[in-house]
């Protein structure tokens, strides 16, 4: 039977979420949204859900549960709203060698591994984007990452990664996976691809994960279909989505491009050494059944992880396997304290930059998304 933390009650879980109804205002509901009506409902039901989620995390004490809706949904407005962009600013899809060279790529955060030796090296940016633009802009963007990812980690790939929650949300479509068990061996993927993308990209100064690997170009951006070799790289992005973004999580129930390829969650791994915040287990309440090593999305409790009472250091800190233990001996941390101590504190002071960021990035995905859509109910088009 599950077991969650203590209901801490209405009024002070109230108390708890009032931050983030006043900053999820802010966001959402100023004056420019007010005054437009065309884009009132979509802030209004954005705002509405942030909270809703936010408390309901607070009083109910489950965070995967919570997290998963809201990473999810904000997964496919992202790109409902992403393609809409394009279609509006470009007419198309496909990203040229004209689109290029005028900087008119957003900065996508899986390209920060690849950026760092040339940058180092030759003063180079390898990215064909504008490095102040408001939207998608290489400095905002760095920054956003940067200041996320010393407060959470890995958190970053189960709280805000627009393509996470696709892995996610059809890791989610089986109840019962087909593929019940997968080598722990295939963890060491990330960690290859990743050295190879950053020694490639050092010596070509193009990203070229961005260039071959990313499954995600299939429903971003992709380079025009003009030759045999970007015929060749549509065809291996498509390969890759359909592969490792649907049908291998639909078959284990877990995130396999995640967990098993992707290279900037590997990078962002590195910072889970850094951050205040881990996820521990109680050795002297667990019982050994092991459902979080089953159950755990992105392959981040083994057999020696468990019975050292901790994850590895690829956690996501997406919170599934507090919520699934049967003792409740799994548990938000914060390093340097005591392991039992302070439980429920740990685990709000977690939530607060975690689902900060969410609110920022993910509600910007949601209403976003949501207005393309109520655009095209108004008007039969999500084109401005």
């Amino acid at each position: 039977m599950k077991q969650f933390a203590a209901n801490p009650g209405w009024k002070k879980t109230l108390l708890l979420g009032l931050p983030m109804l006043l900053i999820s205002g802010v966001l959402f509901l100023s004056g420019k949204q007010l005054a437009n009506p065309a884009k009132l409902a979509p802030a209004v039901i954005t705002y509405l859900f942030i909270n809703v989620t936010f408390f309901c995390m607070i009083y109910t004490g489950q965070t995967h549960k919570y997290r998963s809706r809201f990473f999810v949904l904000a997964s496919l407005l992202f790109v409902v709203s992403f393609v809409a962009n394009l279609i509006e600013v470009r007419g198309t899809m496909e990203l040229s060698t004209a689109n290029m060279l005028d900087g008119e790529t957003p900065l996508c955060p899986l390209v920060i591994p690849m950026l760092i030796i040339p940058a180092a090296l030759t003063n180079t940016i390898i990215f064909p984007g504008s490095f102040f633009a408001a939207h998608g802009g290489i400095a905002p963007m760095l920054v956003l990452w940067l200041g996320f990812s010393l407060a959470v980690g890995r958190g970053w790939c189960s709280w805000i990664c627009f393509f996470g929650g696709m892995d996610e949300g059809f890791s989610r479509l089986c109840r019962k996976p087909k593929i019940a068990a997968v080598d722990s061996r295939w963890t060491a993927l990330p960690w290859a691809v990743l050295l190879a993308i950053v020694l490639t990209s050092a010596v070509t100064l193009s990203p070229t994960y961005c260039a071959w690997l990313c499954p995600f170009k299939t429903v971003t951006e992709f380079p025009a279909v003009e030759s045999v070799k970007t015929a060749l790289q549509a065809v291996i992005f498509s390969s890759l989505f359909i592969a490792l973004v649907i049908v291998l999580p639909v078959l284990t129930g877990r995130r396999i491009q995640c967990g098993l390829f992707c290279p900037f969650g590997a990078f962002q791994s590195i910072f889970n050494k850094i951050n205040i915040f881990a996820v521990r287990i109680n050795r002297a309440a667990c019982v050994n059944c092991k459902l979080c090593l089953r159950q755990c999305p992105t392959f981040s409790i083994d057999e020696k992880s468990l019975q050292a009472g901790k994850t590895l250091l690829s956690c996501s800190k997406c919170g599934k396997c507090i919520d699934l233990c049967p003792q409740r001996a799994i548990s938000f941390h914060i390093k340097g304290t005591p392991l039992q101590a302070n439980l429920a504190t740990a685990r709000i002071l977690f939530l607060y930059p975690a689902f900060t960021f969410a609110a920022v990035i993910g509600g910007g995905c949601i209403y976003g998304g949501l207005e393309r859509i109520f655009r095209l109910l108004f008007t039969g088009s999500m084109i401005h």
